[in-house]
């Protein structure tokens, strides 16, 4: 394993074994502290995450005890649907370790998008005024986005405001994410990547020129400190 210093953050290189047992890891750290809660993320490196988690039986007690689930970004589909992040959440890894209905909370999908947006943020502002997500676990797209924070999205720069909105992706449909605001709140976060397909985008995020307009992922600089890459060889060659 090498740990390499960067603007956007630490980046860990680590086979992807590695990076799910530093993932859960983090994950148990948090529950042995007390409840907590924990942004999952969407995208095919997340499924393999869920499997690999039941499989292992690495989360402890606690964590299966203490942590609520959320997503840290949603299409507006319903849970069933083969394109829910928290549906996959759900298939993958929750109902496999029989995590209480109290224990996770899902987007309100069954709302129109804003409306979504606005009852996810009305709950958190009543659960957690001062604090998003204590994790924050984050993919990262070959256009350099996270979240649902796309490039050219207009969210992107809006530093203050709701910590959880409703954005329209051009081609594909209504998302419901976290902010900026909302990062800048979390406790930590967790960025997985993995991929020769990611290189480019990495590197952008962590040295290139600040464009966040161009590489959606650089608000991550701001709260550096607390951002975590965990990123396979192939990611991280470009660095």
């Amino acid at each position: 394993m090498s740990a390499i210093a960067t603007s956007a953050g630490q980046v860990r290189v680590l086979t992807r074994e590695e990076s799910f047992a530093e993932l859960a890891r983090r994950i148990n750290e948090l529950a042995a502290r007390g409840p907590a809660s924990v942004g999952l993320s969407g995208g095919s490196t997340p499924k393999a995450f869920y499997a690999w988690v039941v499989l292992t039986g690495a989360l402890t007690a606690d964590a299966l005890a203490r942590i609520d689930w959320h997503v840290s970004d949603e299409r507006c589909v319903p849970l069933s649907s083969d394109d829910s992040n928290f549906g996959h959440a759900a298939r993958g890894m929750l109902d496999a370790l029989g995590i209480p209905a109290a224990r996770r909370f899902p987007w309100p999908i069954e709302l129109a998008p804003a409306e979504a947006a606005a009852a996810y943020e009305a709950a958190w502002a009543k659960r957690s005024p001062a604090k998003a997500f204590d994790l924050c676990i984050l993919g990262l797209g070959d256009d350099s986005h996270i979240a649902s924070l796309w490039p050219q999205c207009p969210l992107i720069g809006q530093q203050a405001g709701p910590r959880f909105v409703a954005t329209e992706w051009p081609g594909r449909g209504w998302r419901l994410t976290i902010t900026e605001a909302g990062l800048a709140q979390c406790g930590a976060i967790v960025v997985l990547v993995g991929g020769a397909g990611k290189a480019s985008a990495l590197r952008e995020i962590a040295c290139g020129a600040y464009e966040p307009k161009l590489h959606p992922g650089q608000v991550l600089r701001t709260i550096a400190a607390r951002v975590t890459w965990l990123a396979d060889r192939d990611a991280a060659a470009r660095l």
